[in-house]
């Protein structure tokens, strides 16, 4: 059931009991965790904190925890799935959920006792009403033996038949409202997207209590930049939240406006900005961004030598020398700094990149540490799904929610040190598929599977950085191709998962259009294609647009993929 009053029906709940915090692994569901566990520590709550990184693990921390705990927060998972029929809880084991993943399953919302859902009623949840699809029992019990014996025979057969006809209709009205449910189930459950972020959720939660803190306001927008960054929601959606986060951020941040009450240079400060759509750029050198970030490498087409000629058009009509573009960015001349943004939007706008501008915020600690949010979001998710140190998974976790607290600045270093080696990594696997035409269009969807060997394939085992590849190499596609129908198209991408077991992670993402509401069928036709085939599939990931298969199963399961598509 939905919360209306978080603060009491959540907050006021759990403040005095043990609680298991199971948190997802993304950027997002780590900002809400941080907030949370800010709040938490201001009022002295017990938690314990386990991360899930999928079905399998959230299974086995609940049978782990089920006797010592009673009450389960979970972050960024759990919404989309009938969650008591998975887990078969007692009935006296409380589960709040707070999760951008939608649709949100029926079980889940019409529960009122053991599912409570903290999610942002104003999205657009289309949730179908609870006639439609859940039946009482005793309107399918057949009314019988209310004949009496003493009325004549005539009289009991015209009973009888009154009888035969009322159970006849009865059965027919329960198959037509049955193949309504499938069909309201259909549509409901068919696109998979993602809802209000759960960092500003959490971040709303300490704002009601007057808890509100500036870092945590700063996670919240970590958290929303972040779903921006992995392309989870509309532009529309991003502006309106940032909108929101705007306002905070001035109430939180206005008292640098005369000398007596600015604020010392150690604290922290966060300022709304328009800046430029390069990763890292502030951290790297404007030439290494340029050609690292999606967006202006495929505008340009830098794949090619064609595009790399653009990209030195491009510089010189900006009036910047090669030898500062290539350095540092910190290194760069002062004066030619100052009006770098407006400089490059406006030789932007002449080759073709319109948004190259973008609305964000920016935070500053001290003179010397300034971040845009957008590279908090790499940093972090670098660390993350860092492959260069072997390890249990909950290190990378524990890093990655460590690099989020500014007293932490070494480890987001590293994470920018990982993210830009990550970027280079995808940028290059970007241009060997183009220039091999490794992209084919199998009909219903393009496919591009990456081989055994290839460089940094180990890298693209993981979800958020093959959802990245993924993304950034539809992007490109539809700037390099002729053919107009192909440019409308989704993607599906895989990439070898563990070469021992023999399995693939396949992702499916939508078609790469100005309109595009960010809403993905792969996944409940991941399930189909799987069930007709019998592959052996395995659906663990929280986005259930991602599977695992076994290599030898690939073939048919395309081929049930795109008959189920055509």
């Amino acid at each position: 059931m939905f919360l209306s009053d978080c603060r009491r029906e959540f907050y006021e709940v759990i403040v005095s009991q043990r609680v298991l915090l199971l948190v997802a692994s993304d950027v997002d569901a780590l900002c809400a965790c941080k907030i949370l566990q800010a709040l938490f520590q201001c009022d002295h709550v017990q938690y314990t904190l386990v991360p899930v990184s999928g079905w399998q693990e959230l299974e086995t921390a609940f049978l782990e925890h089920k006797d010592q705990f009673k009450y389960f927060v979970l972050i960024n998972c759990g919404a989309n799935v009938d969650l008591l029929e998975i887990l078969q809880p007692e009935e006296d084991t409380f589960f709040f959920v707070c999760d951008s993943h939608r649709p949100i399953n029926v079980v889940n919302v019409y529960n009122e006792t053991q599912i409570k859902l903290l999610v942002k009623q104003d999205d657009d949840l289309d949730v179908p009403a609870y006639d439609d699809i859940f039946r009482d029992e005793e309107d399918e019990e057949e009314d019988s033996g209310n004949e009496s014996d003493g009325s004549e025979p005539s009289e009991k057969r015209r009973r009888f038949e009154e009888d035969v006809i009322e159970r006849t209709m009865k059965r027919r009205q329960k198959r037509e409202w049955e193949a309504r449910r499938r069909e309201i189930l259909f549509d409901y459950e068919q696109y998979e997207y993602h809802g209000t972020s759960s960092a500003m959720v959490m971040f709303d939660l300490a704002w009601i209590m007057s808890k509100d803190l500036n870092d945590m306001l700063w996670w919240a927008i970590v958290g929303l930049t972040d779903q921006w960054v992995q392309d989870k929601i509309t532009q529309m959606k991003y502006v309106t939240d940032i909108g929101t986060l705007q306002r905070h951020v001035s109430r939180h941040n206005h008292r640098n406006e005369d000398e007596e009450n600015s604020l010392s240079i150690d604290c922290m400060r966060i300022a709304f900005e328009y800046d430029l759509r390069l990763a890292l750029y502030q951290h790297w050198s404007l030439y290494e961004s340029l050609c690292n970030t999606s967006y202006t490498s495929a505008s340009l087409k830098l794949w090619s030598v064609q595009g790399q000629k653009r990209l030195q058009e491009f510089l010189a009509d900006m009036g910047l020398p090669l030898k500062q573009v290539k350095q540092k960015f910190n290194s760069m001349d002062i004066s030619l700094k100052e009006n770098l943004r407006e400089m490059i939007e406006e030789s932007a706008n002449k080759f073709g990149m319109k948004d190259l501008r973008v609305q964000t915020f920016s935070i500053h600690f001290g003179f010397k540490n300034k971040f845009l949010a957008s590279d908090i979001v790499y940093a972090t998710a670098s660390l993350m799904e860092n492959i260069e140190k072997e390890g249990p998974e909950t290190d990378n976790f524990i890093k990655a929610l460590d690099s989020l607290s500014r007293g932490n600045l070494d480890k987001l270093h590293q994470g920018l040190d990982l993210a830009k080696k990550q970027l280079r990594a995808i940028q290059q696997t970007v241009a060997s598929c183009i220039c091999t035409n490794l992209v084919i269009s199998q009909g219903p969807f393009l496919y591009c599977s990456l081989m055994e060997g290839t460089p940094d394939v180990k890298l693209f085992s993981k979800p958020v950085s093959l959802c990245l590849l993924s993304k950034y190499l539809l992007k490109s596609f539809v700037c390099s191709t002729k053919n107009k129908r192909c440019k409308l198209l989704p993607l599906v991408m895989a990439a070898p998962m563990d070469v021992e077991q023999g399995t693939v992670i396949m992702v499916g993402i939508p078609p790469e259009t100005e309109s595009s509401d960010k809403k993905n069928f792969f996944g409940r036709a991941f399930e189909k294609a799987a069930e007709s085939t019998n592959s052996r599939t395995l659906h663990n990931h929280f986005d259930m647009s991602i599977i695992e298969l076994k290599t030898e199963d690939r073939s048919k399961f395309l081929d049930a993929l795109i008959s189920l598509l055509s």
